[in-house]
C-alpha cells in the first residue's frame, strides 16, 4: 500500500514537472516564462498563478543558493561522521525549494521561525556557510558563538531553529502579534513539519491567529515520513492544508521553487491585507533520515530515495528548466558549482579549526543589551559572569 501510493505521486508530480520544464517561451534574452503545478485550495476562490516569469539573475542566483545548501549539509554529514560535529544534527538536501522559494517570496524586513531542520533557512535568512558549519562544530566563530549547535541559530528576523516539536507554532504567532501591534506590514512565516502538525500547540496558535487576525503564513513542510512514521499511518488526516478548519490553505509543489515563490508571494499578500492567517502545505521530501541517528532506509527503500533523486530532485528541475529555456549554459552552472564547492571546503577548514569557546564565556550573552550580572553554574559555588 504505501508502496503503491508513493509511486502514485512520484509518477504524478514527475509528469507535471517534465510538462512545467518544456513548456518554457522566451520572452527576451534574459527571462522565461513556465507553467507552475496548479495549487490545491481551501476556503480561497482564487490561489497563486500557473505561470510565472523567471529572470536569468533570478535564476543564477537560485541556483547557487540551493547549491550551497546542498553542499553545505552533505559537508555537515561528512564533518558528523568525523565526529567533528556532536549531538542532534537533521539535514534538509532534498527540500531547497522550500528556503529559496519561501526567500524569494517575502521581504528581508519579514520574519521566520523554524524546527530543528533549519540549516538550509539559515542560510537564505543571511547567515554564512562559514558561521553555519562553525556553530554545527560548537567554536567561537559560529552564528551563536558556539553555543546553540544544530537546532539553535539565529539572525536578524530569524529566531531559529527550535528544539521542541512544534514550539516554533505558538512562538510564530507571538512574533505576527507583535508585527500587527506595531503596524510595519511585516509578516510572520511559521514553519513546522507533518509530524509537528499533530501537536495541540499548534491547533492553539491557528485559533489565536484566526481569533486575533495576525499577519502570521503557517507552512507545513510535508516530508511523508515525519520521525520515520509515513503520514497515512500517523495522521487521521493527510490534508495537512486544510488542518486550519477556519484558516484558508494551499497545497504547494514544495520540490519547485517556482512553485514555492509565486505560493508564498500570495500568502503574504493576503495576510499583508488584513485577512489573518494562511497555511500552506509544501509537499518535499528529505533524502537523509530524520536525524543522523537515522539511516533513513527502515521506513522506506533505498530505491524509492533514488527514484525521487532522479525525477523531483529540486536543482535539477530548475536546472533543466534554465538550459532548456537557454538562461544559462550547462558550463556556467558548473562554474557556479566549482565556485559552491571551494566555499564549502573553505567554511569547513575554519569550522575545524576555530578554537571552542572559553568556559567563562557560558553565561555571555543571556540578554542583547543589559549591564553585566552574575549567572548561577551547576551549584551555588559556580559563578559565571553574562556579558551582552
Amino acid at each position: 500500500m504505501l508502496a503503491a501510493f508513493i509511486s502514485r505521486v512520484l509518477r504524478r508530480v514527475a509528469q507535471k514537472s517534465a510538462l512545467r520544464v518544456l513548456v518554457a517561451s522566451r520572452n527576451s534574452s534574459n527571462d522565461a516564462t513556465f507553467e507552475i503545478e496548479k495549487c490545491d485550495l481551501y476556503l480561497l476562490e482564487e490561489g497563486p498563478p500557473v505561470t510565472t516569469v523567471l529572470t536569468r539573475a533570478e535564476g543564477l542566483k537560485y541556483y547557487k543558493i540551493m547549491l550551497t545548501v546542498r553542499r553545505m549539509e552533505l559537508k555537515a554529514d561528512q564533518l558528523y561522521k568525523q565526529k567533528f560535529i556532536r549531538g542532534f544534527c537533521h539535514l534538509c538536501d532534498g527540500q531547497e525549494a522550500c528556503c529559496v522559494g519561501l526567500e524569494a517570496g517575502i521581504n528581508p524586513s519579514d520574519h521566520v521561525i523554524t524546527s530543528y531542520r533549519a540549516h538550509g533557512m539559515c542560510y537564505t535568512r543571511g547567515l554564512s556557510v562559514r558561521s553555519i558549519l562553525t556553530e554545527l562544530t560548537g567554536r567561537r566563530g559560529g552564528c551563536a558563538k558556539g553555543k546553540g549547535g544544530s537546532m539553535h541559530m539565529y539572525t536578524k528576523n530569524f529566531y531559529g531553529g527550535n528544539g521542541i516539536v512544534g514550539a516554533q507554532g505558538p512562538l510564530g504567532a507571538g512574533v505576527a502579534l507583535a508585527c500587527k501591534y506595531k503596524g510595519n506590514d511585516e509578516i510572520c512565516l511559521t514553519l513546522y513539519g507533518d509530524g509537528a502538525a499533530n501537536q495541540g500547540q499548534i491547533a492553539e496558535a491557528f485559533n489565536m491567529a484566526a481569533l486575533w487576525k495576525l499577519p502570521c503564513v503557517f507552512i507545513c513542510e510535508n516530508n511523508l515520513y515525519a520521525m520515520g512514521t509515513f503520514t497515512e499511518r500517523a495522521a487521521a488526516s493527510t490534508d495537512y492544508y486544510k488542518r486550519g478548519n477556519f484558516i484558508p490553505g494551499l497545497k504547494v509543489d514544495g520540490m519547485d521553487v517556482l512553485c514555492v515563490r509565486e505560493a508564498t508571494k500570495f500568502a503574504a499578500d493576503y495576510c499583508r491585507s488584513g485577512k489573518g492567517p494562511i497555511l500552506m502545505e509544501l509537499q518535499t521530501y528529505r533524502y537523509h533520515g530524520h536525524s543522523m541517528s537515522d539511516p533513513g532506509v527502515s521506513y522506506r527503500t533505498r530505491e524509492e530515495i533514488q527514484e525521487v533523486r532522479s525525477k523531483r530532485d529540486p536543482i535539477m528541475i530548475l536546472q533543466d528548466r534554465m538550459v532548456n529555456s537557454k538562461l544559462a549554459t550547462v558550463e556556467e552552472l558548473k562554474e557556479i558549482g566549482t565556485e559552491v564547492k571551494k566555499e564549502i571546503d573553505d567554511a569547513a577548514q575554519f569550522a575545524t579549526s576555530d578554537p571552542e569557546p572559553r568556559l567563562e564565556e557560558l553565561g555571555h550573552h543571556v540578554y542583547s543589551s543589559d549591564s553585566s550580572f552574575e549567572v548561577r553554574g551547576a551549584n551555588p559555588w559556580i559563578k559565571f559572569k553574562s556579558v551582552s
